[in-house]
């Protein structure tokens, strides 16, 4: 099947559907300047142990590592605009033919893009909590702070150490936020898959739940995912590109 015939496919499926759901990884923010962390060729992990910099139970022992190791990714982020594929997704929910995001992105460019139902499965960088006495205060000011400074953040009512809402090695991910996204894939009939290599449980394993739900899969990523055989359609290519030109075609019709 030929791009352009697995387009049209896709956007017949779209159109088709009364409750679709994407599912969004790396490769959507990789546009925006953002890299994939876990990539190798990223190198975020080139000289650091994801064990010792990313997990939950280094961060309690030498916090200050985990921010060495963060410090580019967080000036990345806070700079990071969204692109034309958050923007589209976005667009598409707006017209009510995309009921709700899943993404395993901690960016916060979907709701930033104006997409309102986001389920952040990783957590996200909008809030920072208090290791200590569990406050819990909005992150802007003190990330902004840490990017120019490389400072670690300290609570302000009990001098803790403050931790961005992200999920760490070791650490649960958000059990609401979950729920809520495993309702929407019990109830959709399409998942838009995008710039995921679904190789992360949980979020990897949530199109498994979609297909015995019978919800057809459209699946929009680079590199091969081990549900492409079940999926309906296939595109390899940028989801920068590939998630406009669908847009613009299903709006068009």
């Amino acid at each position: 099947m030929s791009v352009e015939e697995s387009l049209h496919q896709a956007v017949g499926l779209l159109s088709e559907s009364k409750y679709a759901v994407a599912l969004t990884g790396a490769g959507i923010s990789t546009p925006s300047g953002i890299p994939d962390f876990r990539s190798p060729e990223s190198g975020l992990w080139k000289n650091a142990d994801p064990f010792e910099s990313a997990s939950i139970y280094a961060f309690r022992r030498r916090p200050q590592d985990f921010y060495e190791w963060i410090h580019p990714l967080a000036r990345l982020i806070i700079k990071a605009q969204p692109n034309a594929a958050h923007l589209s997704l976005a667009q598409l929910e707006a017209r009510g033919i995309l009921k709700g995001i899943i993404t395993q992105n901690v960016d916060m460019l979907h709701s930033r893009a104006g997409s309102t139902t986001v389920h952040e499965v990783h957590g996200h960088l909008r809030e920072v909590t208090c290791m200590r006495c569990y406050s819990i205060y909005a992150a802007a000011s003190y990330l902004d702070e840490f990017v120019d400074s490389g400072e670690v953040p300290y609570c302000e009512a009990c001098g803790g150490v403050l931790k961005p809402n992200v999920i760490l090695i070791g650490e649960q991910l958000p059990v609401s936020v979950v729920n809520q996204a495993r309702r929407q894939i019990r109830s959709c009939d399409l998942m838009l898959i995008a710039g995921s290599s679904l190789e992360m449980a949980p979020a990897g394993d949530l199109p498994l739940l979609a297909l015995e739900s019978g919800a057809r899969i459209i699946v929009i990523n680079f590199e091969p995912t081990h549900i492409d055989n079940a999926a309906d359609v296939v595109i390899r290519g940028d989801v920068v590109e590939v998630i406009p030109e669908i847009t613009t075609k299903l709006l068009d019709q």
